[in-house]
């Protein structure tokens, strides 16, 4: 292990920028065999993964290296899907002569699943309830590599690419600051019309934005679309509305476990069988049925593709998910002697097929806006916004500080990352929540 390494990364406040915001001083911290670069851009039309690799593919590589020194690994990977020629070509060309393979993915989803991407590099399977790093592998995305470099040089991390597409005259991948308020990045791409919805994320895996959201780092996409659209109707829907249409009209076809990725591994999840469960309150002489619900990674494969009748086993399994964890059950389910289905080839989604079921074919046309920045008036640094402990604000309302300055420390002795001024400014405001600091 290369404790500079660690110790840089974790001084940057750098985190998975892909969705997870896993600190990746912990990551860098573990020994593994292989290193992969995740640049599968896993949600459909989100662009900033391509944004970093097309514009920063040294910093991308060098990323890379310092992940492999630092865990111990002797194979470095990237990884980029075949349709995302310009990417490819970038990251080929920064990996040179260098020791590095760069593995083309099929233009599936979700390509960009950890786990999936841990097997089509190594043909290993995570284990049920697992991380790559059991198996003697670290996945980064793209991104967060290129912000490992930064901090192997003392950069922090404090700002990153966002892509608005959607119902806005200016769509593309913008650079924002961290905090930044979602109106500001919509102002800057121009939201066309009212009755409006934001999704924070990507199509597939978003959620329903806040009226005052803010940016962080780990978010990569805004979307924004009609209230009228299926992709905010499903986020609208009340938990009973979902349970009762569930027990209505479920036929139990097993459409959405045929189709479900991490059942596809081998992974001992079936949403029909969740779903069933909930249908005829079979929990207690199921309960494997239900606890299964731990294993699902929620990427809407099962409700948004795979249900002829539009249910949404996703929501039930990520409901049934937060209730047994309030109620302090652990996930039971723990087998590492896994294969992946011999079908898996023949039910993977096609990307394009995918964009035309959710009916986002209208918002295809290349973006008009490739790294413009946005300027905001003010940040709210949430210090909740990555896995692990909340931050613990070490400024005071009125006190002065430049962009990068520390303004939350990690607890002493746990998880959790650094949160760092993403603009110069006066602090406005300090809760346990947040701080605000007024841009100069």
């Amino acid at each position: 292990m290369d404790s500079n390494t660690v110790r840089a990364i974790e001084k940057a406040g750098v985190v998975g920028a892909g969705g997870g915001a896993f600190p990746t001083h912990a990551k860098a911290a573990a020994r593994a065999d292989t290193v992969l670069a995740n640049g599968a851009e896993c949600e459909p039309l989100v662009l900033s993964d391509s944004f970093v690799m097309t514009t920063a593919a040294e910093r991308v590589v060098r990323g890379l290296e310092l992940m492999a020194e630092a865990v111990g690994a002797g194979r470095a990977v990237v990884a980029v899907k075949a349709e995302n020629a310009e990417a490819a070509g970038a990251m080929a060309k920064a990996i040179g002569r260098r020791p590095i393979e760069l593995l083309e993915l099929e233009n599936v989803y979700p390509a960009g699943d950890e786990l999936l991407l841990v097997h089509a590099a190594t043909d290993r399977v995570v284990p049920e309830g697992g991380h790559p790093t059991d198996i003697g592998v670290v996945v980064s995305n793209v991104t967060t590599l290129a912000q490992v470099a930064d901090a192997a040089e003392g950069r922090p991390v404090t700002e990153r690419p966002v892509t608005v597409r959607g119902e806005v005259r200016r769509p593309g991948v913008y650079v924002v600051p961290i905090g930044t308020p979602v109106a500001d990045v919509l102002a800057a791409a121009g939201p066309i019309g009212s009755g409006l919805a934001v999704l924070a994320g990507g199509p597939m895996m978003g959620r329903l934005a806040a009226d005052d959201e803010v940016t962080d780092r780990a978010l990569s996409g805004l979307f924004v679309l009609p209230r009228s659209h299926r992709l905010i109707a499903t986020r609208t829907a009340t938990e009973s509305h979902v349970l009762r249409m569930a027990r209505a009209a479920c036929c139990q076809c097993l459409a959405c476990t045929e189709l479900c990725p991490r059942a596809l591994l081998g992974h001992a999840l079936a949403p029909h069988r969740t779903v069933r469960a909930v249908q005829y309150d079979t929990a207690a002489s199921d309960a494997a049925g239900v606890t299964s619900a731990f294993l699902c990674s929620e990427c809407g494969m099962c409700e948004l593709f795979a249900c002829p009748l539009e249910l949404q086993p996703r929501r039930i399994l990520a409901d049934l998910k937060a209730e047994l964890r309030r109620r302090g059950v652990q996930n039971p389910h723990r087998r590492s002697d896994l294969r992946a289905d011999g079908v898996r080839a023949w039910r993977q989604i096609p990307s394009e097929r995918l964009r035309r079921r959710l009916g986002l074919s209208d918002y295809c046309a290349t973006p008009a806006v490739s790294g413009e920045r946005v300027r905001p008036g003010s940040v709210r640094l949430r210090l909740d916004r990555h896995a692990g402990a909340p931050a613990v604000p070490v400024v005071t309302e009125g006190s002065r500080v430049l962009a990068g300055d520390v303004v939350a420390e990690i607890p002493e002795g746990a998880l959790g990352a650094r949160v760092h001024a993403s603009v110069s400014g006066r602090v406005a405001s300090v809760s346990r929540e947040e701080v605000e600091v007024a841009a100069e």
